[in-house]
């Protein structure tokens, strides 16, 4: 689905938030039966964060979220609405963004989860970016912990992931700014690359699907990265086409942190010669819908981002999905870091 036109609607402050235990490869290289050397060479990755004992989807929220809307100078009682992107929420219900909402004292404010797994945070960008056609702020954030649902055994997954959570804080910006198109796109006859098989209404949870090792995350690596390739350059071809951008005039290319290798072999076939790719999968891993928004903020803050530059947004992953953006960010909105 191509979209275009948002009504001057944009990023008004970013924030994130990483879990204090940094996970190094030899640890997961000892659990996982592979070498240190061999996970850089596979994926790029060096360290990730774990959420501790008693933290859950929901804390990580919390803290991006306020972050963020420090960095935007908005109260969270102006807050139209929340949505989290998340596919580890804290509970099948209620939604983790109520809890959210709840704690950080948006009151006023309706509140959803939306998961389209890593493809998540750039569809609860659009659709928030939507919701507020009639003005006012609203906040998207994508948060995971994926370090509960991995089998740390499995060499293939468990040397991926990480846990955080990103924040934007979205409102009114000049005319001609912030989100000028997406393009969302599902690919259901791929589900099966990406899932969780156990503890839905499909499988419910049970003494046998635990004992079966069923509630952990699993993913065919190669048949992703098949897709990723095959997938990705026309969705941000039609971004770009929609928007009527030429590709040598992005300057940011933030995509999914999924592994740093497939990065590398991807981008070539994106046309983006120009445009700096910004990549933070070596120190978080894979933090799945957070990732966007955590490289993102990382970008914010060390003064990357320009007034009047453009950012292509890319996700994708379980679903499958695919979902792009295209920001102009305004300097005068988004607050110097």
């Amino acid at each position: 689905m191509l979209s275009a036109s948002f009504a001057d609607v944009g990023v008004r402050g970013v924030g994130s938030y990483l879990p204090a235990d940094a996970v190094s490869n030899r640890v997961v290289a000892a659990r996982a039966g592979c070498t240190e050397e061999w996970i850089v060479r596979k994926t790029g990755i060096r360290s990730r964060r774990y959420a501790a004992p008693g933290e859950a989807t929901s804390d990580l929220a919390v803290e991006a979220a306020r972050n963020a809307l420090a960095a935007a100078g908005v109260r969270a009682a102006a807050l139209e609405w929340v949505v989290v992107a998340t596919s580890t929420p804290d509970h099948p219900q209620p939604p983790t963004a109520n809890l959210v909402q709840h704690r950080i004292g948006a009151r006023r404010a309706a509140a959803f989860d939306l998961n389209a797994v890593c493809s998540g945070f750039v569809y609860a960008l659009v659709t928030g970016a939507r919701l507020l056609n009639r003005g006012g702020f609203g906040l998207v954030i994508g948060a995971d912990v994926y370090s509960r649902i991995i089998d740390p055994a499995d060499r293939r997954t468990a040397v991926l992931f990480g846990d955080g959570a990103g924040a934007v804080v979205l409102g009114p910006v000049r005319p001609g700014y912030g989100l000028l198109g997406s393009d969302l796109t599902g690919h259901g006859d791929d589900h099966e690359l990406i899932r969780v098989p156990a503890g839905g209404s499909r499988l419910p949870a049970s003494e046998k699907t635990v004992a079966d090792r069923r509630h952990h995350f699993e993913m065919d690596g190669r048949g992703v990265r098949e897709f990723v390739t095959r997938e990705l350059p026309p969705a941000v071809d039609r971004l770009l086409r929609g928007c009527g951008v030429a590709r040598g005039d992005v300057e940011h290319f933030v995509p999914h942190q999924a592994n740093g290798v497939m990065l590398d072999e991807v981008r070539p076939l994106l046309g983006l010669d120009r445009a700096r790719m910004h990549v933070t999968v070596a120190e978080h891993g894979n933090t799945s819908a957070a990732s966007i928004p955590l490289a993102l903020d990382t970008a914010w803050r060390r003064g990357a981002l320009g007034d009047g530059d453009r950012i292509v947004l890319a996700g994708f992953g379980g679903g499958m999905s695919v979902g792009t953006a295209l920001l102009r960010w305004d300097g005068s909105s988004a607050p110097t870091p």
